[in-house]
């Protein structure tokens, strides 16, 4: 499959004329909406402060190898007759290729045995009655009540895009129903199906997928993930790079233009209205509508002037919130084929204790304490295309939670010049998390070539998240409550789009595009993608 071309690198005389919007930030998020306001005849500018566009769905490399950063699997983009699956084939024009995970898709390891995840409802039930014989119809009814709760969010995301006249009366209406299952934590709903720990601790094993344990997280934002893999997920052939190459040609079919390496340092306002951007060179760039894929917290904190920032109230309604948890992720290299090694692409969820929480607490106040879980991914099984692109190598990636407090007193030291203490807390990290590797997954042993360890602080260097945080706002039941969170800001013309607008993960920005893209032009886009597909 042919790439698209690549987007060129920011310089002030590549700005070309002028543009109906600017978007801030390339993630899925930032993308999607970009691309629907082409289909709708916008001219779009999007800026990327980062070297690549895609944000969490971006690749990088260390020659011959190649990971991806975010996107490990995705569930429905490749299902016929699905929502995701219509909206990514409508921004990309069908150019995207998926592989299918295999059936059994997630494995939930603890110390004292293994569970696996299996894709289809009915084998997702069968699979888990084996081990809990008499949960059959506990079993059943959870996936009942997930799924029901993933069609309730459908209007819940529905009502964002409202203007505010038609928003306030449909806002009980429209919300009602998700709010049931979002304001309770993931622990007391799984508490309503049943009182057996073990089965409490597998069914919140994916818990990683959306970053806080079962006592903390909104169950909405649990179901949502547990559903969206049930059908069975896939990943992009050609790696993960491939969703943002695949968009770009919408975007400038219209007249847009993607820039990377082109940090915006503030968002400009005049009379309580968005009228542009500064970058971090100086040049202005004048727009309409500036729409933020840079998280709610990086634009109200860190690109608004003070004045602005402070007669909002925003900044202390997102503290309340309060930033998601930070990660370490060690990218390793395998000098053999995933082939020849026999890895499969079932993704890792190994776990210390079947008591979630309590492990999470354990690390947090002890950085010795075993970890809280450790999620191992293979992108390289998981790809038909990696030989041929990568040759007889292998990738895998080995991924825990660190508090960012850990790395706070580096944050103001550049990139690849923190320090040896810095480097030795990050070798200790490392060696912990290879130790897991090896001893979970022998046929690495002896075939490492290359590791390198992300902390919270690359992070924060890349993604621009002031926390580290990867998962932007913290997926809490008083998280989806808060009515306020929603595209249109209290500034005139300038919106929020990405992670925090709808909810996490790729399938949650590329909702996010849909509900800032009708919020945007004032009418249901989703109608026009539905005519478009015919």
């Amino acid at each position: 499959m042919a790439r698209s071309r690549r987007p060129q690198v920011y310089r002030p005389e590549r700005v070309d004329g002028s543009y109906d919007a600017i978007v801030i930030g390339s993630g899925m998020g930032g993308l999607s909406t970009a691309a629907l306001l082409s289909r709708a005849g916008r001219r779009v500018l999007v800026l990327e402060r980062h070297y690549a566009m895609g944000g969490f769905t971006h690749t990088f490399r260390r020659k011959p190898f190649e990971w991806d950063v975010g996107v490990h699997y995705v569930g429905e983009f490749h299902t016929e007759g699905t929502l995701p699956k219509l909206l990514i084939d409508d921004i990309s024009d069908g150019s995207l290729a998926w592989a299918p995970m295999p059936e059994n898709y997630d494995r939930i390891v603890f110390p004292d045995r293994s569970y696996d995840f299996w894709a289809g409802r009915e084998r997702f039930v069968e699979g888990l009655s084996g081990d809990f014989p008499a949960a059959r119809q506990t079993l059943q009814r959870y996936v009942e009540v997930v799924d029901s709760a993933y069609a309730a969010a459908m209007p819940y995301f529905q009502h964002k895009a409202l203007p505010p006249i038609l928003e306030l009366p449909a806002r009980p209406i429209l919300r009602r129903k998700f709010l049931r299952y979002s304001g309770r934590t993931t622990l007391k709903a799984l508490q309503a199906f049943t009182e057996d720990p073990r089965l409490i601790g597998v069914l919140a094993g994916q818990w990683p997928a959306y970053g806080l344990p079962p006592r903390q997280s909104s169950f909405g934002i649990h179901a949502l993930v547990a559903s969206h893999y049930l059908g069975g997920p896939a990943y992009p052939v050609g790696g993960a790079s491939r969703i943002a190459d695949s968009i770009l040609p919408t975007i400038e079919t219209s007249g847009g233009t993607v820039l990377v390496a082109g940090a915006v340092e503030q968002v400009l306002v005049r009379n309580g209205r968005a009228v542009g951007v500064r970058m971090a060179g100086g040049q202005e760039i004048p727009a309409p509508l500036i729409i933020s894929d840079a998280g709610a917290d990086t634009t109200f904190q860190s690109l608004l002037d003070d004045d602005t920032r402070g007669r909002l109230g925003w900044t202390e309604k997102l503290a309340e919130l309060g930033p998601s948890t930070g990660h370490l992720c060690l990218y390793v290299g395998l000098a053999e084929s995933a082939e020849k090694l026999g890895l499969q692409p079932t993704n890792l969820f190994i776990h210390p204790s079947y008591d979630h929480d309590r492990s999470v607490r354990t690390f947090a106040t002890d950085p010795e304490a075993p970890l809280p879980l450790v999620y191992i991914s293979f992108p390289s099984a998981k790809d038909p295309s990696w030989t041929e692109r990568h040759g007889e190598t292998a990738t895998v990636e080995v991924i825990s939670f660190a508090p960012y407090v850990w790395f706070e007193r580096w944050e103001d030291r550049r990139w690849r010049k923190r320090g040896e203490d810095y480097e030795e807390l990050k070798a200790r990290f490392s060696e912990r998390l290879l130790e897991a590797l090896l001893e979970h997954v022998p046929e690495t042993r002896g075939k490492v070539a290359f590791h390198e360890l992300s902390t919270p602080l690359s992070t924060r260097h890349f993604a621009n998240y002031r926390r580290g945080e990867i998962y932007g706002l913290r997926p809490t039941p008083e998280r989806f409550r808060a009515a306020w969170l929603r595209p249109r800001t209290p500034i005139r013309g300038l919106y929020l789009t990405g992670q925090d607008v709808v909810a996490h993960g790729v399938v949650g920005a590329l909702y996010a595009g849909l509900v800032t893209a009708s919020a945007v032009l004032r009418r249901d886009v989703l109608k026009g993608v539905r005519q478009r597909a015919g």
